[in-house]
């Protein structure tokens, strides 16, 4: 097979499989009574980012750490420049304070682990299962603090992130088989994905991690421009900026994390020079615009997005 016909498959693996997995998951959860609070902070929030999780084991496992680090660091730079620019050039973007001092201190958090992380040169087990502690203790300290008999604003946020998800509710036993053949497609798709964007970069003279930074972090991130998307036109503007939020945390913490600890990593050069500072200019440029008014204007947005493919093209140049 051509590595064109491997990467369009792969990536049309990735997104279907992503968004039955990130689907059946749900159903099934609410099938067991789970809270829409709960659904919204972890199976949407973190399920959208599953391509990104099995896309970095595989490359990871197959030698390919630039494919699998430049994923990471480039699907949280296409999220905060490019996935929220364009959901705020839809619709200006209403912020809730508490939700954005919680989540987004924590994103900046995250981002400043990840950036000692790649200075370091290298993402051991003991790092990966650092960061996996701080992404329990964070889920944790969340579910905590949104007990209560009144619905806060910022859980509020999570509870729309469960009913943005598409589709109907099902039965147990089909929820369960549906998240399981999305979880077979992903798996499959992003061995797909993987292949195609080796022999891709072999082919055309670019290194793995340039591939990882562009294609594969595009291709991993489209459920979360999905959500995004789909939350804009419902008018739930807020969906949209916490589902960036939490695939940034998840990102570093939970996908670096566990790969890490599957197959510690070195760290390539070319994300030590410039990309892991992109990443932390965008993480830190995303609340300097939230925090302006708590709004994310149209403005803003099409900044967001001139960044991006202002970093697109000096990456392809």
């Amino acid at each position: 097979m051509s590595a064109a016909f491997l990467i369009i498959i792969g990536l049309i693996g990735l997104i279907i499989g992503g968004e039955m997995l990130v689907r059946g998951a749900v159903s099934g959860a609410k099938s067991f009574g789970v809270s829409p609070m709960v659904i919204g902070l972890t199976l949407v929030g973190f399920g959208t980012s599953t391509p990104e999780l099995v896309t970095s084991l595989q490359a990871a496992l197959s030698g390919s750490s630039g494919i699998a680090m430049g994923n990471v660091v480039g699907s949280n730079i296409g999220n905060a420049l490019l996935i929220l620019g364009i959901a705020a050039l839809l619709a200006p973007i209403a912020v809730d304070p508490k939700a954005l001092r919680r989540d987004g201190a924590v994103m900046i958090l995250a981002t400043l682990m990840c950036l000692a992380a790649v200075l370091f040169g290298e993402v051991s087990r003991l790092i990966g299962a650092t960061f996996l502690m701080v992404l329990v203790a964070y889920l944790a300290f969340t579910l905590w603090s949104e007990k209560g008999p009144s619905i806060s604003a910022s859980e509020a946020v999570y509870v729309a992130e469960a009913d943005a998800v598409p589709g109907p509710d099902y039965t147990l036993g089909i929820s369960i088989g549906i998240a399981a053949f999305g979880l077979v497609l992903t798996i499959l798709g992003a061995r797909f994905l993987v292949s195609g964007a080796v022999s891709t970069a072999q082919a055309a003279g670019l290194s793995e991690t340039v591939i990882g930074l562009t294609i594969v972090a595009i291709g991993t991130s489209m459920p979360e421009l999905v959500t995004s998307i789909i939350a804009v036109r419902k008018g739930q503007g807020d969906v949209a900026l916490g589902n960036v939020l939490g695939s940034n945390i998840f990102n570093i913490l939970g996908i670096l994390g566990i790969t890490a600890i599957v197959q510690p990593m070195a760290v390539p050069l070319e994300i030590i020079r410039l990309d892991i500072w992109v990443m932390s200019a965008a993480a830190l440029l995303i609340i300097v615009f939230t925090r302006s008014g708590w709004r994310l204007a149209r403005r803003e947005g099409g900044i967001l997005v001139a960044c991006y493919l202002g970093y697109l093209g000096w990456l392809l140049a």
